[in-house]
C-alpha cells in the first residue's frame, strides 16, 4: 500500500508553509493522517487561523442535508461563518467575512460526485477571495474513487445549480485543487488566485482504500468509503420518492420503497462489479420514516468494474416500471432551485426522466451520458495535476 500524503500533511511535515491572518473553509473530515484537525495542524505551524468557514452540512457537520447552518464561534471565540445557509447568497463568503485575511485556506475531503456540494463551495469560496484581492489555497486530497474512470455526461445547457456550478461528469475523476484550477481558467481569474498544495504519492488509479488515510465521514451520511462508491448513482435516489435509506448505517447502498419487491428487483437487474441483496428496512427518517419499505443493498463486489452512475440509472428505471402508478419524482425545491425537478439537476437533464415515465428502454440515455464522460475526459486533461 502506498503513502500518499496530502496537502494538509505537507504542511504539517514544513514542506509548505502558509503565513499571515487566514481564513479555514473545513469540516470534520478535514483532518491529517494523524487524525488532527487541520485547525490544529495550522496553529502548530505558526499560522493565525482568524475565521472558520463551514460547507453544507456545517464545520462540525451536524446538520442533515439540504438544512440551513446559522453563525457560531468555536470555544476560542473564533466566528465561523456559514457557507450553506438558507438562501443562495449564503452560498459564498461575503465581502466582510474576508476583510483583513492574508488568504483562504480551502481543506475539504469530496467524495468525486458532482453532486457532491463542497467541490463547489471551494470554487465559490475562490472566486469571492480573488474579487477581494486574496489568494485561496486549497490542501489538496484523494478523490475516493481514484482520478481514472468517468461516468455521466456533463450537464447540458440550463440545468447548473449548487450540485453542478460547472460542467463536469456525475463521476468527474478530479481532486478538489484540479477542479479549483479548471474554475480559475474558465473564470479568467488571475493566475495568481490560486494555489494548490497538491498530494504526493497519489496517482489516478488509486481508490481511497490503498492510500493508507483514514477515513472520517465528511458528511453524516457517508460513513464509509462502500456509501462513497455507490453515491455516484445512489444520489440520484434524491430526486425519486424512493428511500435512500436516511438514518441507516448503510444509506444510498439500502434503498427501496414501501411495496418495492427487492427479490424481483434483483432478478431482473444484473449490475457488473455488485450484488443486490433483497431486503426490507425501516427509515429512521425523511422519506417514508419509520415506515417498512422493501428493496436490496448493493453489495459492490469489484470496484474496479463497478459503475455506480449507470447501474442506479437502470436501478430507477426498474423501480419504477414495478411500481407504476406508485412511482413518483420529487416535486419539492431542491438545493435552491424550484423550476426543475430535482433528478433533471442530478443527471444534468430530462432525458432520464422522459424515458423512465414512457417506460422506454435506456439504451440511448446510458449511450449518451458514455459518450459526454468520453468527451470531457480529453477536455480536463489541461487541468489534471496528478499522473
Amino acid at each position: 500500500m502506498s503513502e500518499v500524503v496530502t496537502g494538509v500533511d505537507r504542511v504539517a511535515a514544513g514542506e509548505a508553509r502558509l503565513d499571515g491572518k487566514i481564513g479555514l473553509v473545513a469540516h470534520p473530515a478535514s483532518v491529517d493522517r494523524r487524525l488532527r484537525h487541520t485547525r490544529w495542524v495550522l496553529k502548530d505551524a505558526g499560522v493565525e487561523v482568524a475565521r472558520l468557514f463551514g460547507p453544507e452540512h456545517g464545520y462540525g457537520g451536524e446538520a442533515q442535508d439540504m438544512i440551513a447552518v446559522g453563525e457560531a464561534r468555536d470555544p476560542d471565540g473564533v466566528p465561523i461563518h456559514s457557507l450553506y445557509g438558507a438562501t443562495e447568497e449564503t452560498l459564498s463568503p461575503r465581502p466582510e467575512h474576508l476583510e483583513g485575511l492574508d488568504r483562504l485556506v480551502v481543506d475539504l475531503q469530496d467524495v468525486g460526485a458532482r453532486y457532491y456540494t463542497y467541490v463547489w463551495t471551494a470554487a465559490l469560496a475562490l472566486k469571492a477571495a480573488a474579487r477581494a484581492g486574496i489568494e485561496t489555497v486549497i490542501l489538496d486530497r484523494p478523490n475516493p474513487l481514484g482520478g481514472a474512470h468517468l461516468e455521466g455526461a456533463p450537464q447540458r445547457p440550463g440545468y447548473r445549480s449548487f450540485v453542478g456550478l460547472y460542467d463536469v461528469p456525475v463521476r468527474h475523476g478530479m481532486t478538489i485543487g484540479e477542479i479549483a484550477a479548471m474554475v480559475r481558467d474558465l473564470e479568467g481569474l488571475p493566475e495568481e488566485s490560486l494555489r494548490v498544495v497538491t498530494m504526493r504519492g497519489w496517482d489516478r488509479s488509486m481508490r481511497f482504500d490503498a492510500t493508507g488515510l483514514p477515513w472520517v465521514q465528511p458528511s453524516p451520511n457517508m460513513p464509509t468509503l462502500d456509501t462513497a462508491l455507490v453515491y455516484p448513482g445512489g444520489c440520484l435516489l434524491e430526486g425519486t420518492a424512493l428511500s435512500e435509506g436516511r438514518g441507516l448505517t448503510r444509506p444510498f447502498e439500502i434503498w427501496g420503497a414501501p411495496g418495492l419487491d427487492g427479490a424481483r428487483l434483483a432478478r431482473e437487474v444484473s449490475i457488473e462489479g455488485a450484488v443486490l441483496r433483497p431486503t426490507t428496512f425501516s427509515p429512521t427518517f425523511h422519506k417514508h420514516g419509520k415506515t417498512i419499505c422493501g428493496g436490496v443493498q448493493v453489495h459492490v463486489t469489484d470496484a474496479a468494474v463497478f459503475r455506480s452512475y449507470p447501474a442506479y440509472l437502470r436501478l430507477i428505471a426498474a423501480a419504477a416500471a414495478q411500481l407504476g402508478d406508485g412511482f413518483a419524482w420529487r416535486h419539492a425545491p431542491y438545493e435552491f432551485v424550484d423550476a426543475i425537478p430535482a433528478i433533471d439537476l442530478l443527471t444534468g437533464g430530462g432525458e432520464l426522466r422522459a424515458a423512465v415515465d414512457a417506460r422506454a428502454p435506456l439504451d440511448d440515455v446510458l449511450a449518451a451520458e458514455a459518450t459526454g464522460a468520453a468527451e470531457f475526459a480529453e477536455r480536463r486533461r489541461a487541468w489534471l495535476l496528478y499522473p
